[in-house]
């Protein structure tokens, strides 16, 4: 989670420097936004064992619905193809297995320990035994972040940055224009 601190800021300052405002966002027309607040709340739920493992599964289904009835956004086709592959790692896995080399590289010893001692619903320390491990958690990012991160998180990212910087440019839809490109085509007509 904490990438999304760098990463919205990021993609609104590119939206910017693409001639976009930030008011421009609120055009788009988001679709079941309280499955997508809801799938975001619950992953923060406060459980662990098969509880947080059943909250975190329904996280991932909300999120996945509220990311396909808005595919015609920008970006949102890549967000949910993340948040599968996240969900399908998570889903065999009773979790998402996080490497002990990403958690090393990205600067979170602390955090080795922490997963070591105690897993919790949402992350385990990878195991021989974990499946489909090129989907976990094994991307190192360091400081600032310090965090690992999944092949699917970095999908889920770059579709949140591509509907950003296009929704500040007016972009609602997939294969939409602004209104005022398409006055100023017909008016060079």
């Amino acid at each position: 989670m904490r990438l999304v601190a760098f990463t919205i800021p990021a993609a609104v300052s590119i939206g910017y420097l693409a001639g976009g405002r930030l008011g421009r966002l609120g055009t788009a027309t988001f679709r079941w936004p309280l499955a997508g607040l809801a799938g975001i709340a619950l992953q923060f739920a406060p459980f662990g064992g098969t509880p947080g493992y059943l909250l975190l599964v329904g996280s991932f289904v909300l999120l996945s619905v509220a990311a396909s009835v808005n595919r015609r956004l920008p970006g949102f086709a890549l967000i949910l193809a993340g948040l599968l592959l996240n969900f399908l790692v998570i889903a065999v896995n009773h979790g998402m297995p996080v490497t002990e080399q990403a958690l090393i590289a990205s600067g979170q010893q602390g955090t080795l320990s922490e997963l070591a001692n105690d897993p919790g619903a949402k992350h385990h320390l990878a195991t021989s035994g974990d499946l489909l491990m090129p989907l976990a958690d094994q991307i190192p990012i360091g400081s600032p972040v310090h965090q690992a991160v999944s092949a699917g998180d970095l999908l889920v990212h770059a579709g949140a940055v591509w509907f950003i910087v296009l929704g500040m440019r007016g972009v609602a839809e997939v294969g939409s224009t602004r209104s005022s490109d398409v006055h100023s085509a017909e008016a060079s007509s």
